[in-house]
């Protein structure tokens, strides 16, 4: 008895007859030679080698990117290493120029801080505030330093110099207003050698001891003021002494 499939209802084919049919088929191909001449065939075979070989244009196409990205990686890495030796050349080039400020600093400190006695070796023959019919005052105002005649006489520190020349009593003098706001005066000098507006160190030379004015005997009569003029003084040696200088 024969069974009809139902009509406008259509069903896939059973794997037996798919296999059959595409068995049958293979046999009519290879039976006319179809399969052969397509294998034979040059067109087909480049068709074929091309399909086969199409991921090695892919392939080489990703090397070329990472290779790229590669190069790119490299690039920033050298910006990025330029960029941290540009930044650390100039963290040590700053740290050298504060610390030449601070050494500069430092000596400019230093400069301003450096006392010497007015005379190089010598000692303090008469001292402040001594009583005597030889001072109009009635007492010393300063202290003298022992001299011959003729004995360089320095700036006991940094200052300017604010006058020179003659000075009544104290003879040949020279008044220089320090660093610290103080005046220094030096008198009975038998010669001087700066001028007002003259710049001085610790230490320079600025005249020769003597015996001008009013003295019984050559020597350095020294006074430190707080102003420029005679009545401002104050105690030479105690001011000597806090800057440093054994007197």
């Amino acid at each position: 008895m024969a069974f009809v499939c139902a009509t406008g209802k259509h069903r896939k084919p059973g794997r037996v007859k798919r296999t059959t049919v595409h068995a049958a088929g293979v046999a009519a191909l290879t039976t006319t030679g179809v399969i052969g001449t397509l294998a034979a065939s040059p067109a087909l075979a480049a068709e074929n080698t091309a399909e086969q070989t199409g991921l090695t244009p892919v392939l080489a196409a990703t090397d070329d990117l990472a290779e790229h990205i590669d190069a790119q990686a490299t690039a920033q890495q050298r910006i990025a290493e330029h960029e941290a030796a540009e930044k650390a050349a100039a963290a040590r080039a700053k740290e050298a120029r504060e610390a030449r400020a601070r050494a500069a600093r430092e000596a400019e400190r230093k400069r301003l801080n450096t006392f010497v006695a007015p005379i190089a070796h010598s000692y303090v023959s008469t001292g402040y505030k001594v009583g005597s019919s030889l001072w109009s005052s009635g007492s010393h105002t300063g202290i003298d330093f022992h001299a011959a005649t003729g004995t360089p006489v320095h700036a006991v520190g940094v200052g300017t110099v604010v006058s020179t020349g003659w000075g009544g009593a104290y003879g040949n003098e020279i008044v220089i207003r320090m660093a610290d706001g103080m005046y220094t005066q030096y008198g009975h000098l038998s010669s001087i050698g700066v001028t007002v507006g003259q710049r001085v160190a610790a230490g320079q030379q600025i005249a020769l001891s003597g015996a001008t004015g009013n003295v019984t005997g050559p020597h350095l009569h020294f006074e430190a003021r707080t102003g420029p003029d005679y009545g401002s003084d104050v105690d030479p040696v105690a001011y000597l002494r806090n800057h440093g200088v054994n007197v």
